[in-house]
Parts: C-alpha cells; structure tokens; sequence
C-alpha cells in the first residue's frame, strides 16, 4: 500500500479579501510543486461562489508534508492565510482497496 498523503483545504475569502486571498494562493503551486517530495499540488476555484477556493495536494510521505510545511513559501502562506480566509484542511490517508 502506498505511503502517499492527500491534503485537501477549503478556503472561503474573508469580506473584502478576495483578491488578497487569489493572489496568496495563486503563489503557491509553482514553488511546492518543485519541492522533491510533492506528486500534485493543484488549485481550484469554486464556480458556484466566487471566493471559494480548493487546494488539492498529494505528497510522497508524512516526512514530504512536513518539509513542504517547513519551506519559506508555506511558512510566508501561513503567515497570511488566515488574515485573507476561513480554511478547514483534512488531511487524507489512501485506503487499500481491491478492485
């Protein structure tokens, strides 16, 4: 069975923090997708609610998600996220399924 973790967040921009909110965000894949450790680090936006947003990532092992967690791109995310949006983060563990 594989090793692999699935984070998922869910962000909902706070009043008037929109485009702080898209812009932080926006900023993201490009340097946790060069991390050595990340297998998919996507960005989606909700169609039904502007503001909504979804991160979608999916890392080697725990000790990947703990290096993406101590990088200075995530560390400068952390710093922010929280003054731009309300998050719920569940982070995923892969189920040995048989066909």
């Amino acid at each position: 069975m594989s090793t692999s973790v699935k984070m998922v967040a869910l962000l909902t921009a706070k009043a008037g923090k929109e485009a702080d909110l898209h812009a932080l965000l926006k900023g993201m894949p490009g340097p946790s997708r060069s991390e050595p450790g990340n297998l998919r680090y996507d960005l989606w936006s909700d169609s039904a609610q502007a503001g909504r947003y979804v991160l979608e990532e999916i890392y080697k092992d725990a000790d990947a998600i703990a290096a993406h967690r101590e990088s200075k791109h995530f560390q400068a995310y952390l710093s922010q996220v929280n003054d731009f949006a309300e998050r719920l983060v569940i982070v995923l563990a892969p189920e040995d399924v048989k066909a």
